[in-house]
């Protein structure tokens, strides 16, 4: 049982800022991504994007803006999993959203339309096991109401975090909810170590495997 501590000090000495670290790190993001994308994306992909197109109208994948280390920008790639509307940039998917299609539903009941993300790994911007990148406009929105909120892009955003795995999922309802799920994430960063990571992989397996 991983024991959340309140954040009080501001991050400094990081454990990914060693340079061992970082290395190990990216390295096993490239051979994971590599392997996931040659060995299964690349069949499964067209797969998908035929049950997409039978379902609704509408490109393939969903392109967003999202804030990645320091920050900076990146184009998060997922499945799109709703209609095309013109609130997709700034209202998130809540549970029973109309907006969402029905093969979107199942995409997002089994974690698929998050698959295309390896290629945001693949390309630098993200990394397996990080904090999840929130949408730029809730960003706007919380880092003037919790503190440490910024922290969290001290490292690279991820596709997993220990966050989704302690069941801090989905659209946070209020404010408190999203400084708990924020407090959960500067956890990581203080406490990262090859072992947390191996943790979060197998948690995040287990849950994929028994999703709905």
């Amino acid at each position: 049982m991983i024991n959340i501590n309140v954040i009080t000090t501001p991050l400094i000495h990081l454990p990914l800022d060693n340079r061992f670290n970082i290395l190990f790190k990216r390295s096993f993001d490239v051979l994971f991504s590599l392997v996931l994308i040659v060995g299964v994306l690349s069949w499964l992909i067209p797969i998908i994007a035929l049950m997409i197109w039978i379902d609704s109208k509408g490109p393939i994948f969903f392109l967003q803006k999202r804030n990645k280390k320091n920050g900076e920008f990146f184009t998060c790639i997922k499945f799109r999993s709703m209609i095309v509307n013109a609130d997709a940039d700034i209202l998130p998917a809540s549970e029973d959203d109309e907006r969402i299609t029905k093969f979107g539903r199942f995409l997002r009941d089994h974690y698929l339309d998050e698959l295309p993300q390896f290629f945001n790994v693949l390309f630098g911007d993200m990394s397996i096991i990080g904090p999840r990148p929130h949408m730029i406009s809730d960003n706007l929105k919380y880092e003037s109401l919790i503190d440490h909120y910024n922290d969290r892009s001290k490292v690279k955003p991820g596709i997993t975090g220990l966050a989704q795995v302690l069941g801090y999922t989905g659209v946070a309802g209020d404010l408190q909810k999203m400084k708990d799920r924020v407090n959960v994430d500067v956890f990581y960063l203080r406490h990262w170590s090859i072992k947390l990571d191996a943790m979060i992989l197998l948690k995040t397996a287990f849950k994929i495997f028994r999703s709905k």
